[in-house]
């Protein structure tokens, strides 16, 4: 058991949309990510994501509508909900996400984007 520096962890990498694992609860991930422009659309069939914007200002977009989430903010996308990160004028984003371990970065759907593997740092 040892304390994690979030702000150093944030550090070790520059990559956008690739998350990177920093801690294991239970089923669950922790993972920290830096978010550029847009993503694509998707979703995650049996799982639930939550994300916590720890820098910047996130644009989760739904097809119904859309909800700015702002630093110190956290938003939870249900399962089965389709939506797309974006993030506006090149600003960079950091965001803290909680997942199962099971959850598919990109869900059902396959693009240069997708991860199939995250780095533990």
């Amino acid at each position: 058991m040892k304390t994690i520096n979030v702000k150093e962890k944030l550090t070790t990498f520059s990559a956008h949309w690739h998350p990177h694992q920093i801690a294991i609860v239970d089923d669950m991930q922790v993972l920290l990510a830096k978010l550029k422009g847009a993503f694509i659309w998707h979703m995650h069939e049996k799982e639930d994501e939550l994300f916590y914007v720890q820098k910047g200002t996130l644009e989760m977009h739904f097809r119904d509508r859309m909800e700015l989430v702002c630093e110190g903010e956290v938003i939870v996308v249900p399962k089965g909900v389709a939506h797309c990160p974006k993030t506006k004028d090149g600003e960079e984003v950091h965001v803290l996400l909680f997942e199962k371990l099971t959850t598919a970065h990109t869900g059902n759907i396959l693009s240069e984007k997708t991860q199939t593997q995250y780095p533990k740092i």
